[in-house]
């Protein structure tokens, strides 16, 4: 009796599960795996011109050919004191030019002015000369005791050209003969190079921040 009751309850359960199972709504095909394999899929008039949209998109922006290139007229904005201003004339130049490009050059600037004893050919003559500009009342003074200028004696850095005139002079009147040369140093410029199709001149200074200070220059076309 027992067993025969575990029998039927068995069946029931199984019968539920499988209403169960038959009554789960089933996955509908794809657009796109529906209808014949032969048959091609239907293609919304909207799709078709989001394509044509791309297409042309990647016209306007293939690039330019050498013809093109050898009908532009091609200049230089600079120089800028740091990249930072670079980077800004270019976001400020780009919606008026065809390209642009950033460029970096180097220039000799004058960083002051140095009076000097030239070398002596010892040490001891280096320190004697010394001595004796200390007993004439001489203090700013320096011997240089290696390098390129080894027992050289500085008797000043100047930034502005006359106070290291006035130097000199001062040193010539003890009866010794010093020599005055300037520092320069090789500091980076910054430049943006653009090109055009007009060979009108493009309004470029009103939307850069310190224009009167730039120059603009005719280069060849890249």
């Amino acid at each position: 009796m027992f067993i025969r009751l575990l029998f039927l309850l068995l069946l029931v359960l199984n019968l539920g599960v499988a209403g169960w199972i038959f009554a789960l709504p089933r996955e509908r095909p794809h657009a796109d795996e529906a209808g014949d394999g032969g048959v091609p899929r239907l293609e919304l008039l909207s799709e078709r011109d989001r394509d044509v949209e791309a297409a042309s998109a990647e016209l306007a922006t293939a690039p330019d050919t050498a013809a093109d290139i050898g009908n532009d007229t091609c200049k230089s904005i600079g120089p800028f004191a740091t990249q930072a201003d670079q980077r800004a004339a270019i976001t400020a130049v780009t919606p008026l030019v065809n390209r642009i490009r950033p460029r970096e050059t180097r220039a000799t600037q004058a960083r002051g002015w140095w009076v000097y004893l030239p070398a002596f050919p010892t040490r001891e003559r280096a320190l004697t000369a010394a001595r004796a500009l200390s007993a004439k009342g001489m203090r700013d003074y320096y011997v240089v005791t290696a390098g390129d200028q080894q027992n050289t004696i500085s008797l000043g850095l100047f930034r502005d050209q006359l106070n290291a005139e006035r130097r000199r002079a001062e040193i010539t009147a003890l009866g010794l003969k010093p020599q005055m040369t300037a520092r320069t140093e090789e500091m980076p410029q910054y430049w943006i190079d653009y090109a055009t199709r007009d060979e009108l001149p493009i309004a470029w200074r009103p939307r850069i921040d310190g224009a009167p200070e730039l120059r603009e220059e005719p280069i060849d076309c890249f």
